[in-house]
């Protein structure tokens, strides 16, 4: 089996992208091969900082590896938090003190659109290869369920009455923006 390192340290996102990949790939965490440093997320788009992330394994470790970045995109906000989102509310990453300023903004809006957004940046042998997947929704007015991770709890996806975290990993897995992504990714690599 073909082994990839996913160049991130958030169990939540192996976890799922392990059950979406199945027995096709061997997922590696940076654990795995031994990066314990703080990869820069620097740039202002998703897209930059999938690469900046992908690019730095690659050519500190020389293994072929994805990176993504993931964003939720609200409609009456201008598209924020956007790629600010893991760090919106405070440099601490703190999910409910994120999803508490994003209901606290949403407060006098009636529009409650948004979208999540994910960006792979796949590198095979020094070739950088983009997906993106995204899954369109509305955010409520507060917390329900406690599955998930990040905004899940406030982000119902159009067509469905539950929150992300209101679904089982199955149910998620089948509409996510991650698992678009990542489903992209993977028949690209059946077809290589």
């Amino acid at each position: 089996m073909k082994s990839l390192v996913f160049a991130t340290n958030n169990k939540n996102k192996i976890y799922e992208i392990s059950n979406v990949v199945g027995t096709k790939f061997n997922i590696l965490s940076l654990e795995d091969i031994k990066c314990f440093e703080d990869i820069p997320e620097t740039s202002e788009t998703l897209e930059g900082n999938a690469s900046q992330k992908s690019n730095y394994i690659f050519q500190k470790f020389h293994v072929n590896c994805f990176a993504d970045d993931t964003g939720l995109e609200v409609e009456a906000l201008n598209g924020k938090p956007g790629v600010y989102s893991a760090r919106y509310a405070s440099e601490s990453k703190d999910s409910d003190q994120n999803i508490e300023k994003l209901i606290s903004e949403l407060k006098e809006k009636t529009n409650r659109k948004a979208q999540f957004r994910t960006v792979i940046s796949l590198i095979i042998d020094g070739t950088e290869t983009f997906f993106e997947g995204f899954v369109k929704g509305r955010i409520i007015h507060k917390k329900r369920g406690t599955a998930g991770f990040g905004y899940d709890p406030v982000f119902i996806p159009d067509g469905y009455d539950k929150t992300f975290a209101e679904m089982s990993l199955e149910e998620k897995n089948k509409i996510s923006h991650r698992a678009v992504a990542v489903q992209k990714l993977i028949d690209f690599l059946n077809l290589e």
